[in-house]
C-alpha cells in the first residue's frame, strides 16, 4: 500500500504579503520568521472591517482616531501625517494581536443517523471559466472536491456553511481547480475568535502550490496540508514502481466515510526509463505532531538507493480519481427473535449488534448477530473522475485497483464485486466522447453517471442570481452603461443535449445525466438513494425581473427614456423636469451642462477605448460585487487588465460570452497590479493560463505582467506547477522616475552597463521639469513633501536592478503600448501598504483630417490609497480618474486606520487634479448594492458597478446618470453583506 505524505506547511512571517483583509507584514521582518497563525492577524482585523455600521451623523475623527491609537498603543504622529493615514499600515507594521494557531475541526461522527449526499457545486461557474466544485455532505462532516475560482461566492449566495468545510481535496493542482483556494483559506481564517482551518489534499505536485501561496498569505498562516504520491521534480522525477501508485492511497477512514485516492498519470509517461534517486514517500503515522507543525519545504521524504525507476513525471500530469465508500448499516436488533433463541435482556443484547456472538441464557446453542439483526443496508460507493487528456483516459483502462468495482459482460456485479452507485466525471466532453472512455464507463453497470465536466447546459442559468438581477435592472435602465451579459443561450450555441443520453443501437454512449448546479445525489438514508433536483435552481427570464422592477418602481419607465434621451433626444431636453416619486421632481443639475469638453475627447469615436469594470467590490467576492478588476478595451488594439482579482476571468465570460472572453484573453497586451492583497491578484494565474492554451501553437510574445516585487515571487513559485508563459517587470521600474532614469538607455542597446551590472535606483538623480514646470524629485523621494515623516519604499536599501533583465522588458512593453496606441504607462506610489501603486494610462496623440493634433487620453486608477499628493499630482489633467471608496464620508477614522479613501476624499482627489470624470469603486461589503454618498460634490462622478462599460465618447452622459441609479436602489436599504458571508460560514 502506498504511503502518504502528511505536514502541516507552515508559512514564514518573512511572507510580506496581505489577505483581502490586508492585514499588513513588514518588510523588515524578513530575516525574522515568527511562527504564528494566518489567524493572527486576520480574524480581528476582518471582524474589525465586518463590524462598522452605518452612522447617520459624521463622527468626530479626530477624537476617535486619538482613542483608537491609545487603545494601540500608538502615538498621533505614529498615524497621521498631513493628508491623514495610518503609517504603521503604510510600512507594513501594523500588527497588535497576539499570535494564534487556527485549530482543526473535531467533530463527534454518527454513522448510524448520518445523513449523507454529494451535491454538485457551480458546474462551469455560470460560464465555464473553472472546474466545478462537488459537496460531499455529512451531517457532521463537509468535504469539497476542488475549489476553482467563484466558489467562496457561489457559497455565499446559496448559503453553503463554509466553516463545516473539514477537507479539500484537488484532483489536479492548477489554476482550474485551485484558484479559488487562496481566498478560501483566508476567509476561513478570519471566522470567529480563533479562525479556522482545514486540510488540504492532492497529488503531491500540491507543494508547489502551496510554495506559491506562502508569498502571499500573511504571518506564518497554518495551512494543513497532505500530499500523496510519487514526488516531482520541475526537471521531471522518476517513478519507482509504477503499479506501487496506482494501488489505492486511504486517505480517511472513519465510522462515516472511507475515502482513497487512485492516481492517474498521462500513457505518454511510458517510454522513458530513468536511473535517479528517487525518495520514498514517509508513513504520516511516523511523524509525531510537532514534527508535522515545523517548517517543511515539500512532502516528507526518505531517501533510497539508486535503482532502475520508471517514466518522468512533471508538475501536474497527475489526476486523481476519488473513492468514496460509505459503510454498510446493520440491520435492526429484533428482540423477540432474541427471546426465542433463550436470551435475557441485557449485555448479550449490546454484543450482538456489536457483531459479537453470545451464548443463549436458557438453551445450549450459540446465538449469532445474523440470528437477530435484520437485513443490512450495503454501503453506497461514489467515484470522481477527473480524467483531462486522452492519453489520460488511455491508462484509465488499464487501471486494477478499480477492478473490484466493475460488472460483468451482462451487467451483473462478480459475487465479490463492489456496487458502484454513482459516478460523478469531472472530465472535459472531448474526453468522455472517446469511445474507451465510454466503454469503461459501462464497467459500472447500473451506476448513476453525472457529467460535470463543464456542461453547456448551465449557461443560460446564472449560479449568480442576486447579481445577475441586478444587472438586469441596469440594462432596463441603461442599456449603454450596463449592457445584457453575454451569456449564450443554447441556441446561439448550436448546442443541444437531451437531460439523458441513452445508449441504443445507433449509439454506443453510457446513459448518463448531464450535471446542473446544485444537483443531488442521495447516498443516505439509504431509502433515500438516488437523484434529488430540488434545489436545482430555476430558469428566471429578465421578463419576470423586469416586471418585479415595474411593480416596484413604476416611475423606472420614464427614467430609463429620460436616460435615452442623453444618446438619442434632443439637446433642448436637457432641462426637461421628470416626475419622480411623491411629489418629488428630478431636475438636471446646472452643473450637468456646464462641463468644458476636453480636446482629447474632440473626434472621438466609439472604437478608442472602453472602460469595463469588472470587479468593484472589496476584499472578498460577494453576491454582488466581484473583487478588483478593470478591464480596457482598445478594440482592434488589443486591451489591458488593471488589478485582476479572483474571478476576473468569468467575470470577462459573463460580460462578453464564453468566445468573446476567449478572444479578450488572446488580445491582452499587459496585466498591471497595484499590490499584494489577494482580492487585487488571485485571478492573474487563470488568465495567463488560459491565454497560454489558447495561443498554444500560433506564434506569440510573452504576457508582460507589471506588479510589487513580491508578486514576482508569487508566479515564479507558481510557474514549476504550469507554466505561465509571461514576462514580469517590477512596479517600480515603471515608475516616472525610473522611466526618465533608463530613459537612455531605451532609446539605445549600447548606453546600458553590462549583463549582470547591477544598478541601484538610490543612485540616480533625476531633474526633469514635469509637466507644470516643477522640478521632479529624485529617485531617492517620499510619498509627500521633503522630511515627512511617511517614507517612500525607495528609502529601502537592497533594491538594485540587473539591467540586462529589466531594459529587454521595458523595450518590450515599449513596443507593446506603441501598438496599442498608448503613449505611456506610468507607476505611482500611493498610501496603503508598502510597495502599492496607481497607475496612469497616457493615450498617443492623434491627428484629425484637417491635420490638427489632438492630445490623447489619460486614464488614472489609484489602486487602494489614501489620497495622496502624489496620486493627485499624476492626476493633473486626467480624462478619467478611477478612484477607490472603501468608505461612506461618516467613517474618516475607519478610512484612516484601513489606510482607505471615503467617496468624499476620494471625489477631492479628482477635484484637486482637475480630472474630467471620476468614477469610483472598491466599495465596502457594506454598500452591497450602491454606497452611500453625498449628491452635493458628485457633479463630475459616477459609481461603479460590476460589468459597467463606460465608452470614451459616452463620458459626458457619465454624471448625468447617477440620479437614475440612485432612483433605481430607493428602496434599497444599507446591508453590510458581510454578514451574508458570516451566514454562509456559520
Amino acid at each position: 500500500m502506498p504511503h502518504l505524505s502528511s505536514l502541516r506547511f507552515l508559512f514564514s512571517s518573512s511572507s510580506p504579503f496581505l489577505s483581502p483583509l490586508k492585514p499588513p507584514v513588514s518588510w523588515s521582518l524578513l530575516s525574522k520568521p515568527r511562527p504564528f497563525s494566518l489567524s493572527t492577524v486576520f480574524s480581528s482585523s476582518y471582524k474589525r472591517h465586518r463590524n462598522f455600521r452605518h452612522t447617520p451623523s459624521r463622527r468626530n475623527s479626530t477624537s476617535l482616531r486619538e482613542s483608537k491609537s491609545k487603545e494601540k498603543g500608538l502615538s498621533m504622529d505614529e498615524t497621521e501625517s498631513v493628508a491623514g493615514f495610518n503609517k504603521r499600515r503604510a510600512e507594513g507594521r501594523d500588527k497588535s494581536d497576539k499570535p494564534k494557531t487556527l485549530q482543526l475541526k473535531s467533530r463527534k461522527l454518527n454513522p448510524v443517523n448520518t445523513i449523507c449526499y454529494v451535491q454538485i457545486l457551480g458546474t462551469g461557474m455560470d460560464t465555464q471559466d473553472t472546474s466545478p466544485s462537488v459537496l460531499l455532505f455529512f451531517d457532521k462532516q463537509r468535504f469539497i472536491f476542488n475549489a476553482g475560482e467563484g466558489l467562496q461566492r457561489f457559497c455565499t449566495e446559496h448559503k453553503i456553511k463554509l466553516s463545516k468545510i473539514d477537507h479539500i481535496f484537488l484532483s489536479r493542482v492548477c489554476s482550474e481547480t485551485a484558484g479559488g483556494l487562496p481566498g478560501l483559506l483566508l476567509t476561513l481564517a478570519g471566522m470567529g475568535d480563533e479562525g479556522m482551518s482545514v486540510n488540504i489534499w492532492g497529488p503531491s505536485d500540491l507543494k508547489y502550490l502551496v510554495d506559491a501561496m506562502r508569498f502571499f498569505i500573511p504571518n506564518a498562516a497554518m495551512v494543513h496540508t497532505r500530499s500523496f504520491g510519487p514526488a516531482p521534480d520541475s526537471d521531471g522525477a522518476s517513478i519507482p514502481d509504477h503499479g506501487k501508485f496506482t494501488d489505492p492511497i486511504v486517505l480517511i477512514d472513519d465510522e462515516v466515510v472511507k475515502l482513497s485516492a487512485i492516481l492517474l498519470r498521462p500513457s505518454c509517461l511510458k517510454g522513458s526509463q530513468l536511473m535517479k534517486e528517487e525518495p520514498d514517500v514517509l508513513n504520516p503515522l511516523e511523524v509525531c505532531a510537532e514534527e508535522r507543525r515545523d517548517h517543511f519545504p515539500g512532502p516528507l521524504l526518505l531517501h533510497s538507493p539508486k535503482r532502475n525507476v520508471g517514466p518522468a513525471v512533471k508538475p501536474g500530469d497527475f489526476s486523481v480519481i476519488y473513492v468514496c465508500e460509505l459503510p454498510e448499516i446493520k440491520g435492526k436488533f429484533d428482540p423477540a427473535k432474541a427471546v426465542a433463541l433463550g436470551l435475557k435482556a441485557g449485555p448479550k443484547y449490546r454484543e450482538l449488534q456489536l457483531g459479537k456472538s453470545v451464548m443463549s441464557d436458557r438453551q445450549n446453542i450459540m446465538v449469532h448477530p445474523s440470528d437477530v439483526m435484520g437485513p443490512s443496508s450495503p454501503g453506497p460507493i461514489v467515484l470522481l473522475v477527473d480524467c483531462p487528456t486522452e492519453s489520460h483516459s488511455q491508462e484509465l483502462l488499464s487501471i486494477q485497483s478499480l477492478s473490484c468495482y466493475y460488472t460483468d459482460s451482462l451487467g451483473n456485479p462478480p459475487e465479490s464485486a463492489k456496487t458502484v452507485n454513482c459516478v460523478i466525471h469531472l472530465s472535459p466532453a472531448s474526453v468522455i466522447s472517446i469511445p474507451n472512455y465510454q466503454k469503461w464507463m459501462k464497467r459500472f453497470g447500473t451506476a448513476q453517471h453525472i457529467m460535470a465536466g463543464h456542461e453547456m447546459k448551465n449557461v443560460e442559468i446564472p449560479i449568480l442570481k442576486s447579481s445577475a438581477r441586478i444587472a438586469a435592472r441596469l440594462n432596463y435602465l441603461c442599456p449603454q452603461f450596463f449592457p445584457a451579459p453575454g451569456f449564450w443561450s443554447l441556441q446561439q450555441l448550436n448546442y443541444s443535449a437531451p437531460d439523458s443520453i441513452a445508449s441504443s443501437e445507433g449509439s454506443n454512449l453510457c446513459e448518463s445525466i448531464s450535471a446542473e448546479n446544485l444537483l443531488k445525489f442521495h447516498l443516505r438514508p439509504y431509502a433515500q438513494l438516488g437523484l434529488d433536483r430540488a434545489g436545482i435552481p430555476s430558469l428566471r427570464a429578465p421578463s419576470e425581473i423586469l416586471d418585479e422592477l415595474l411593480s416596484e418602481i413604476p416611475e423606472i419607465v420614464d427614467a430609463a427614456q429620460q436616460v435615452s434621451k442623453f444618446w438619442h433626444g434632443p439637446r433642448e431636453t436637457k432641462q426637461e423636469i421628470t416626475a419622480i416619486q411623491d411629489n418629488e421632481v428630478m431636475i438636471e443639475e446646472p452643473w450637468l451642462n456646464v462641463n468644458t469638453l476636453p480636446c482629447c475627447l474632440e473626434n472621438i469615436t466609439r472604437e478608442d477605448m472602453e472602460i469595463v469594470l469588472l470587479g468593484t467590490g472589496s476584499s472578498q467576492p460577494s453576491k454582488y460585487r466581484n473583487v478588483s478588476s478593470i478591464y480596457i478595451n482598445l478594440f482592434s488594439k488589443g486591451s489591458l487588465l488593471l488589478d485582476c482579482g479572483e474571478g476576473t476571468l468569468g467575470q470577462l465570460k459573463r460580460r462578453y460570452g464564453v468566445e468573446g472572453a476567449d478572444n479578450a484573453v488572446r488580445g491582452l497586451r499587459c496585466i498591471w497590479i497595484s499590490h499584494i492583497h489577494a482580492d487585487h491578484h488571485t485571478g492573474v494565474a487563470r488568465i495567463l493560463a488560459l491565454r497560454r492554451d489558447l495561443l498554444k501553437g500560433v506564434p506569440h510574445e510573452p504576457l508582460i505582467v507589471i506588479g510589487p516585487r513580491q508578486l514576482k515571487r508569487f508566479l515564479d513559485a507558481y510557474q514549476r506547477l504550469e507554466d505561465l508563459d509571461m514576462q514580469f517587470l517590477d512596479c517600480r521600474h515603471t515608475t516616472e522616475a525610473s522611466l526618465d532614469a533608463f530613459e537612455g538607455d531605451l532609446e539605445s542597446n549600447n548606453h546600458y552597463s553590462p549583463p549582470g551590472s547591477p544598478v541601484s535606483f538610490e543612485n540616480k538623480n533625476i531633474n526633469k521639469k514635469n509637466a507644470v514646470g516643477q522640478m521632479t524629485q529624485n529617485v531617492d523621494t517620499t510619498l509627500f513633501a521633503k522630511g515627512s515623516r511617511m517614507q517612500s519604499y525607495w528609502k529601502r536599501s537592497g533594491s538594485p536592478v540587473d539591467n540586462s533583465v529589466v531594459i529587454p522588458i521595458l523595450k518590450n512593453l515599449k513596443k507593446v503600448l506603441s501598438e496599442a496606441g498608448l503613449e505611456a504607462l506610468i507607476s505611482v506610489p500611493v498610501v496603503h501598504c508598502p510597495q502599492a501603486f496607481g497607475v496612469v494610462l497616457k493615450a498617443a496623440e492623434r491627428i484629425n483630417v484637417v491635420a490638427k493634433v489632438i492630445p490623447g487620453w489619460k486614464i488614472v486608477y489609484s489602486g487602494d490609497t489614501r489620497p495622496c499628493p502624489e496620486l493627485i499630482e499624476a492626476s493633473r489633467g486626467a480624462t478619467v480618474l478611477i478612484h477607490e471608496a472603501t468608505f461612506e464620508d461618516g467613517m474618516v477614522e475607519e478610512a484612516i486606520a484601513r489606510n482607505h479613501s471615503t467617496t468624499k476624499e476620494a471625489v477631492e482627489v479628482g477635484s484637486s487634479a482637475g480630472a474630467y470624470r471620476i468614477i469610483l469603486t472598491h466599495f465596502s461589503q457594506r454598500y452591497p448594492k450602491i454606497p452611500v454618498f453625498d449628491e452635493s460634490h458628485m457633479h463630475k462622478t459616477c459609481i461603479a458597478f460590476d460589468m459597467m462599460s463606460i465608452n470614451i465618447a459616452d463620458l459626458p452622459v457619465l454624471p448625468k446618470v447617477l440620479p437614475y441609479l440612485k432612483l433605481l436602489f430607493r428602496n434599497e436599504m444599507i446591508v453590510d453583506e458581510s454578514e451574508d458571508v458570516a451566514v454562509s460560514a456559520t
